[in-house]
């Protein structure tokens, strides 16, 4: 089971087809990855301006991104009812740009942006090369399980 906080900081959005697109993508990817505890994870959805400031203060790096990931790793030294997993943040301008880039739906793009992020907070990376073959063949696995082709 996963719990989502969702914050969308922009009231022309329907925070409820973004919740089931999120909630699907997040759970979906557990499911791959053989995790079958209780989760939790923040996702908040943002401009590009509020990314940018973020991706300045917390990596160093003054550009627009189109997802960040804070991971929480408490390690097992705590028993807890929920795992919180970590914080997410999207970016809402990215996620339609890179759909009309990509040729496909802007749902589709959430969802692997949430899959992308969760799976940082799971651990995995894409600045090696050989870190980054896996976590796109990980993508790869968990879209074709979501059958989000569009």
């Amino acid at each position: 089971m996963v719990n989502v906080i969702l914050t969308i900081e922009d009231d022309n959005y329907s925070s409820k087809e973004f919740l089931e697109i999120i909630n699907k993508s997040i759970e979906k990817t557990l499911e791959v990855m053989d995790l079958n505890s209780n989760y939790e994870v923040s996702v908040t959805l943002v401009d590009g301006k509020t990314i940018r400031e973020l991706n300045r203060e917390y990596r160093g790096v003054d550009k627009v991104t189109d997802v960040l990931s804070f991971p929480l790793d408490f390690g097992s030294e705590l028993d807890m009812p929920i795992t919180p997993l970590g914080d997410v943040v999207i970016n809402l301008e990215k996620i339609k740009e890179q759909a009309e880039e990509f040729g496909h739906s802007e749902m589709r793009e959430l969802s692997y942006l949430t899959v992308h992020s969760l799976l940082h907070l799971l651990g995995f990376d894409h600045i090696a090369a050989e870190d980054r073959k896996d976590m796109r063949e990980k993508e790869k696995e968990i879209m074709k399980a979501l059958d989000i082709l569009k």
